[in-house]
């Protein structure tokens, strides 16, 4: 098995534990927010939360090669509560999903990141199809299965 390259990366997978993570994020509504899209990741994923750096929280490996030909590794789904947002990782790389996008409700989007102000305005069962197809377009599945 090869040891993933995160180079100068400073967002890594760590120890830290989620669930205390979680219970400090503020305000409450975003830590319900957070708490809410941690279980259905972990129910659609099937995976256990990771953290990443100090305030990410990411399900499975993805490996990437970048400009330079390293091979390195990042989370295949994830979310990061910010002040402005629910940030969801993985959900939208390379425009995809435009359909679940649209049915989605209230929402923007970054390169790969999908942001939600309030998740009670959002569609549960577009955002469970986003997660589930992200899931498994992006989750390193044969990575797994060789290293087993």
């Amino acid at each position: 098995m090869t040891t993933p390259d995160h180079g100068d990366r400073v967002t890594r997978p760590g120890s830290g534990d989620v669930e205390t993570h979680l219970a400090g994020i503020v305000p409450a509504r975003r830590r319900e927010d957070a708490q809410s899209v941690v279980a259905l990741m972990r129910e659609v994923t099937g995976a256990e939360p990771v953290m990443w750096g100090s305030s990410m929280v990411g399900f499975g490996r993805q490996p990437y090669t970048t400009a330079d030909g390293r091979q390195r590794e990042w989370f295949a789904v994830g979310l990061a509560a910010r002040r402005a947002a629910l940030v969801l990782y993985g959900l939208t790389l390379g425009g995809s999903h435009a359909e679940l996008l649209e049915q989605l409700g209230p929402h923007t989007t970054g390169k790969g990141c999908l942001y939600l102000k309030a998740l009670d305005a959002v569609d549960p069962s577009a955002l469970r199809a986003l997660i589930a197809l992200s899931w498994a377009e992006n989750h390193a599945d044969a990575v797994d299965s060789a290293d087993s």
